[in-house]
């Protein structure tokens, strides 16, 4: 892959399949039993891998990148916090989500911010 946007758009390609895969197995796994944690993966999963990955694939500039990085980090967090709750019964680390959750909110602030700087420039 040789977009010339550098190893952060090939980071977020990554975090999209992967966040995308998880998404669909948690929605699969969350039809054949009555699991709060799991629909909540799915759908963090689900909405925001295709973002990752319109961020991966046209995400220019400073801004967008690292917004997207920091979407994508707080989506994984938050995903493996209440996997680990789901399956072993406790948090990643006390706090976690809620880190995770503050991060997925600056990652969605960052690419507002990424709009308003596109208008100004032309």
């Amino acid at each position: 892959m040789s977009t010339g946007n550098g190893w952060g758009n090939a980071v977020l390609l990554i975090a999209a399949g992967l966040v995308g895969a998880a998404g669909v197995a948690a929605a699969a796994s969350a039809s054949h039993g009555d699991s709060r944690n799991l629909g909540a993966i799915a759908m963090i999963c689900l909405a925001h891998g295709p973002a990752l990955l319109a961020l991966g694939l046209a995400g220019r500039g400073r801004v967008l990148r690292l917004s997207g990085l920091v979407l994508a980090m707080g989506t994984l967090l938050f995903v493996a916090d209440l996997g680990l709750r789901e399956w072993l019964g406790h948090a990643l680390f006390p706090g976690a989500a809620p880190l995770a959750g503050a991060a997925m909110i600056l990652g969605w602030l960052g690419l507002a911010i990424g709009g308003i700087l596109a208008l100004r420039k032309g």
